[in-house]
């Protein structure tokens, strides 16, 4: 057990007072730093090497994050089982959680459990409920030993698994926050994204909404309509990808002026072609805000670039807006009185 005092404001407070910033995306930075593997995305990085998952944690809150979020997605036991590390469980968990609360006391910020979609629900199956229940459980029961300020229930794509996540996390009396993994067809068991949210907005979820799967441009119109659904607060937390309404999610996106990407096409590891810039971000970030959305994010694929983005887009000035963009200083395309005169006309070839 630990004796971390509780974050004050705490989650609900906050958001009652104004936007939350959440930043996720540590599986994809992580794997593009080469701590992650690709495909298994099992965050082994958490014991192996902490001191980068440290570092993460920083840059995000350094960027504008309100929330630090233990790396404990698809670090549940199905995953583990599937990479044959069951025993690494535990000590996983306890020392992601760890890591998060530490750099959460040390900033101000929020510590937040996690657990995630089990990759084991089949509806007819009650026997796959009743492990998706004991995961949530062992991981939650960490996460409230570790002082967890609140708990981040994500990526769900089964409604009724999401009901069950939320049941685990309200017996332990911690703020929830919910999210679904929206496809292009809605969720695995067809409910839409207002449905589900207003399921478990009715159940009492403390946030409901969407993360992962789409982009600014899919997800944006999606959220509005939840929000105007249901009385709670409401999450969005995109990924950074241009998803279009012919490809509404990142797992459809295709490169076609690319021959070598592997056969599975551009998901997860060549989607470098449709990133979207940190401007885009912003501008999502301030859209839903004044949509009435007020707890914000971003999921896989995020930088802390983008995350500082938002934090300005909605008028905060996190410590790295000290180095934020100043093009006025550049030597050719500046404006600056410092900048000669000759390289201010060179910088016309620029315009």
């Amino acid at each position: 057990m630990t004796n971390r005092t509780l974050a004050s404001p705490g989650l609900l407070e906050r958001l009652a007072a104004g936007p939350v910033i959440c930043a996720e995306g540590y599986l994809f930075e992580l794997e593009r730093r080469g701590y992650i593997q690709a495909g298994a995305f099992v965050p082994e990085v958490v014991l192996e090497h902490p001191e980068k998952v440290y570092e993460l944690h920083r840059e995000f809150v350094h960027a504008g994050s309100d929330v630090v979020e233990a790396f404990t997605y698809y670090g549940h036991r199905e995953k583990l089982r599937v990479i044959g590390k069951e025993e690494l469980l535990e000590p996983l968990n306890r020392n992601a959680l760890s890591i998060a609360a530490e750099v959460a006391d040390e900033s101000g910020t929020l510590l937040a459990g996690n657990i995630c979609n089990t990759n084991i629900w089949v509806p007819e199956d009650k026997d796959t409920h009743a492990a998706a229940r004991a995961m949530f459980e062992e991981q939650v029961g960490w996460a409230v030993d570790a002082g967890a300020d609140m708990i981040i229930g994500e990526t769900f794509c089964w409604t009724d698994e999401a009901l069950v996540a939320l049941d685990v996390i309200q017996a332990s009396g911690k703020p929830s926050v919910i999210m679904f993994a929206l496809d292009a067809d809605g969720l695995h068991d067809g409910a839409d994204g207002v449905t589900a949210c207003k399921r478990l907005a009715d159940a009492g979820a403390d946030v409901v909404g969407l993360n992962c799967s789409r982009g600014p441009a899919t997800m944006l119109p999606v959220v509005r309509d939840i929000r105007a659904a249901v009385d709670c607060h409401v999450a969005a937390l995109p990924v950074p990808y241009r998803t279009t309404p012919e490809h509404e999610t990142f797992q459809l996106l295709e490169d076609t002026s690319c021959s070598c990407t592997p056969a599975t096409g551009s998901f997860p590891t060549a989607l470098d072609p449709f990133v979207c810039n940190r401007y885009e971000m912003g501008e999502f970030a301030k859209e839903m805000f004044s949509a009435g959305v007020n707890y914000l994010g971003i999921c896989c694929g995020a930088g802390p670039h983008h995350i500082r983005s938002m934090a300005e887009a909605l008028g905060r000035r996190p410590p790295a807006s000290r180095y934020s963009p100043d093009m006025s200083k550049h030597a050719y395309q500046g404006t600056d009185d410092n900048i000669p005169d000759y390289y201010k006309k060179l910088g016309e070839m620029y315009e």
